[in-house]
């Protein structure tokens, strides 16, 4: 671009600029918007337009009120649904059922660690242990077991470890 060209932009934008200056200043401050102005409402006047519309007003003490009763009501319900997830509890005792299948190479701790995936016992170490500790180590067999979470920890030996 040459100095001339620029000077001429320059002075393109200095036009501009002052004649949207003018048209802003001269605009009048008193000029009405393009909708109508709002209206000053008492208080009744609103709460009345919001009731016509559907809308329910509470004062902030009322509002108070009903906010403590929802809180009481909600702590009320989770209360109760604890104490029915008690009772449920208490009544239904969940039995878990499995086939267990020994295979060959298998050890009484791979045992107990397929025994507490199927939800039957809680510790693998304590029935490895227990095996070990009543000298049935070498005395697992190959073959299929059908146990469940109902029965003690003799009665799991002795199906899968038998004599």
């Amino acid at each position: 671009m040459t100095s001339k060209e620029m000077r001429s932009f320059a002075g393109g934008l200095l036009v501009a600029a002052s004649l949207c200056g003018f048209v802003y200043f001269s605009s009048s401050a008193d000029a009405t918007p393009a909708s109508k102005p709002a209206e000053k409402l008492s208080n009744e006047e609103m709460k009345d337009l919001l009731t016509a519309k559907g809308y329910v007003i509470y004062t902030e003490k009322e509002w108070n009120q009903l906010a403590d009763e929802k809180a009481k009501d909600k702590e009320e319900k989770k209360d109760s649904q604890k104490d029915s997830k008690k009772e449920n509890t208490e009544k239904e005792k969940v039995v878990y059922r499995t086939v267990l299948n020994v295979s060959s190479g298998m050890t009484s701790i791979d045992v107990g660690r397929s025994l507490v995936r199927a939800k039957i016992i809680d510790n693998a170490n304590a029935f490895s242990k227990e095996v070990e500790k009543r000298g049935l180590a070498n005395e697992l067999r190959p073959g299929i077991y059908e146990v469940e979470s109902g029965m003690d920890m003799n009665k799991i030996i002795s199906i899968i470890f038998p004599k």
